[in-house]
């Protein structure tokens, strides 16, 4: 429905590529509306292209794009700058505590921060379980489960997420520096 509202809204707009940008900064709007009233810390430029979804505790770097993300829990979210997620992708940062007084679990919560570097790519359906930290110009596969740390420049994937290769280091700090990113 948003792409269609997005659609009729830049119907008018002769120009091909002026139309797509305001077609995306519409449903950036419509679906980031929550983000952006509930984000501790919201850098600039947020895209947001699909339906989204966060807690109150999440800090969010500059040009984060969401390709439609669930954060929930009370745990903190830092998610760094240019960090780059597919459709579906879910993080949790809270537990139900099932050492406790009653089973399967009492009324009590724990919390774990998740932690996400600069240059991070999550692919479609990525699950981060509570206490996560991934480094700086990650890549995690689609549909992994990612629980404790994936080191930078790590491509790791499956359930649960295991390192399986890395980027050349040399190539992407050539390139960061050169500032050919998006």
């Amino acid at each position: 429905m948003i792409n269609f509202i997005a659609r009729l809204l830049t119907w008018f707009i002769p120009k091909r590529s002026i139309r797509k940008k305001y077609r995306n900064k519409i449903k950036t709007l419509c679906y980031g509306w929550q983000i952006i009233k509930k984000a501790k810390k919201l850098g600039k430029s947020l895209y947001v292209g699909g339906p989204s979804f966060i807690g109150n505790n999440v800090y969010l770097g500059e040009h984060v794009c969401f390709n439609g993300m669930q954060i929930h829990g009370s745990g903190k979210v830092t998610i760094g700058n240019y960090f780059h997620s597919g459709v579906e992708c879910l993080m949790i940062t809270q537990n139900h505590n099932y050492e406790g007084e009653e089973i399967p679990y009492d009324k009590t919560y724990i919390y774990k921060d998740i932690e996400i570097g600069d240059f991070v790519w999550l692919g479609s359906r990525v699950m981060i379980l509570p206490g996560t930290k991934i480094g700086e110009g990650a890549i995690i596969q689609g549909g992994a489960v990612v629980h404790g740390e994936i080191p930078p420049y790590a491509i790791a994937g499956g359930n649960p997420a295991k390192v399986f290769k890395y980027r050349d280091i040399e190539h992407f700090k050539k390139l960061k520096a050169e500032g050919k990113f998006h």
